[in-house]
């Protein structure tokens, strides 16, 4: 894959954490899986729009799905989506 791909690959990956619900659900499926209710209920931000970020957190790799019954959960694909998160808000503490 040519420099200038993954280049893009990696600027649209960083595009997903640019959105400040996309993030609270992000550091919320920290301690594990969730289904939509929860998230709702949790960041207090209406069903719809929890499945419209989680659908593109899913179609990005970052989060991963596995229904039992009727529910659907999502979680964290892997570790590295937490790392990243702490990472740049550690950043950022750092120039407080």
């Amino acid at each position: 894959m040519k420099e200038i791909d993954m280049i893009q690959k990696l600027s649209d990956f960083y595009k997903i954490f640019s959105d400040t619900t996309r993030l609270r659900i992000i550091e919320y499926l920290f301690d594990g899986k969730k289904c939509v209710n929860e998230i709702s209920d949790n960041l207090k931000v209406s069903q719809s729009a929890i499945s419209h970020q989680l659908k593109s957190l899913r179609q990005s790799d970052l989060v991963k799905t596995e229904k039992i019954g009727k529910l659907v959960y999502y979680e964290l694909k892997d570790d590295h989506i937490k790392k990243i998160f702490e990472s740049g808000l550690e950043h950022i503490k750092e120039r407080l």
